[in-house]
């Protein structure tokens, strides 16, 4: 094949389909005039930003991002791309790349309506593509590259007939005119951390033919500069994606099941980890709530392909029964402590410090902490939720609760839950842990930041 056939690696329009904690990062990063890692040809890119939310696009457009991923000064800077909800203006693109959301529905099936609408809108901007490069003469062809998360399988048996449909275009067809290229490279996204960031992190690639597999490996080599790894095929890459969170998933269910253990012996968990890890070859797992849009979900798209193919896994799901308990667990201890104690009455009060699925974060979707609040509403129990991170009106709007981003340390609780390790949280002084709580209260510590000689209850 003649490789001219495709676009100019460093030169070529880039459409971002969905621009949350995947794709706006990867627009960025294109869109910068900058040095190819590998060429070291001055990169050249205009990216078009798509995206239905159009409350998200004016922001954008201001410079302000909700996800408090890319800072101001950076996004004011960029001037490579535009932000749209257009689906015409996706004509105009060479490559597109997909990064809309993956959840799981009620049943713990993936629930790939995003993935098939893109897919669709895609597949319409291809065709319309193709009558603007017959007009003008371009016969590079298109190609579209998938990063949401799916089960190995789901872009060469969904994805794929999808494009062909709306397209009219042939899958892997070298001829002018005639085809398109695909390939998959699983996002490798760790929101709120800023040091595994996009560009310092391995970027798996793949693709449907050899070709397609190497200029797609070397699109993202140019601003990758951890490198790139090319994956033998498109399946294997979607399935390196899966068990790398299932696998988080498994460890961080074992380590959950010891501290039930080691609650009922009546030691402490992170005292036996600290001994333990004095072993070479001892992996560190903490005990926790284990929510969010990857660890708690992606084990389900493996376990659902699984299952298609007449094998029912066993140990995968062991662990995502254990960790989806864990909330219940706590909840559980935290009630029978407030008993025990004689705190359990119709003044009984929680402060929960955190509502994120994780800290120095905004995002609460599939966050663990509903789960206790939803246990404290069935049990009568009033309670406060502090969290300086998230969107007050989001919060209510998602899930009809009152949120407050501040701590009151005028006000005493039966019970206080660290249940987020907010870097805010971090900074509460001894004397102000103490004096949150009513005489023989409970601070029970999910997180590890509660001062340890306050004897607070831990996982």
């Amino acid at each position: 094949m003649d490789l001219k056939k495709f676009p100019k690696n460093n030169e070529c329009n880039i459409a971002i389909i969905g621009l949350g904690y995947v794709g706006l990062p990867l627009a960025i990063e294109f869109a910068k005039s900058q040095i190819c890692v590998r060429t070291k040809k001055t990169l050249n890119h205009h990216v078009i930003g798509f995206d239905l939310n159009i409350d998200r696009l004016n922001e954008l457009r201001e410079g302000i991002d909700r996800t408090k991923e890319i800072p101001t000064e950076i996004l004011k800077k960029i001037k490579n791309i535009t932000y749209t909800n257009n689906i015409d203006s996706l004509s105009e693109a060479d490559v597109f790349i997909v990064t809309v959301p993956t959840p799981i529905d009620e049943n713990k099936k993936p629930d790939l309506r995003y993935l098939k609408s893109a897919s669709i809108d895609v597949g319409k901007a291809l065709k319309k593509r193709l009558e603007n490069c017959l007009r003008e003469g371009n016969q590079t062809a298109p190609v579209v590259i998938y990063e949401s998360t799916v089960f190995p399988g789901a872009t060469e048996e969904i994805c794929i007939p999808i494009l062909i449909e709306k397209s009219g275009l042939k899958f892997n067809d070298q001829r002018a005119y005639k085809g398109f290229f695909c390939g998959y490279s699983p996002e490798r996204v760790n929101p709120s951390d800023k040091i595994h960031t996009l560009k310092s992190i391995t970027k798996v690639t793949s693709g449907g033919d050899n070709e397609s597999a190497k200029w797609i490996d070397d699109l993202y080599a140019s601003i990758i500069e951890a490198g790139t790894y090319q994956a033998p095929s498109i399946k294997v890459a979607e399935a390196a994606k899966v068990i790398e969170n299932s696998q988080r998933d498994l460890n961080i269910a074992l380590i959950n099941e010891f501290s039930i253990i080691f609650k009922k012996i009546g030691i402490d968990t992170r005292d036996v980890l600290d001994t333990a890890n004095t072993k070479w070859n001892f992996l560190r797992f903490l005990p926790g709530l284990v929510g969010g849009h990857c660890i708690s979900v992606d084990p389900y798209y493996l376990t659902y392909k699984s299952e298609q193919l007449g094998y029912y896994p066993q140990v995968v799901l062991a662990g995502r029964k254990i960790n989806d308990q864990m909330s219940g667990w706590v909840t559980q201890n935290l009630i029978e402590e407030l008993n025990e104690r004689k705190l359990l009455n119709n003044k009984t009060k929680v402060l929960i410090l955190g509502f994120t699925f994780k800290e120095n974060c905004v995002d609460t979707r599939n966050t663990k902490i509903i789960d206790i609040v939803n246990i404290l509403i069935s049990k009568s129990i009033d309670f406060e939720i502090v969290d300086p991170w998230v969107n007050k009106e989001e919060v209510f709007a998602n899930y009809q609760l009152k949120i407050s981003n501040e701590i009151k340390f005028d006000i005493k609780y039966s019970a206080v839950i660290a249940a987020v390790r907010h870097k805010e949280f971090l900074k509460i002084t001894k004397e102000n842990w103490e004096s949150l709580i009513t005489k023989n209260g409970i601070l029970y510590d999910l997180k590890n930041i509660i001062p340890r000689d306050l004897n607070p209850l831990r996982l």
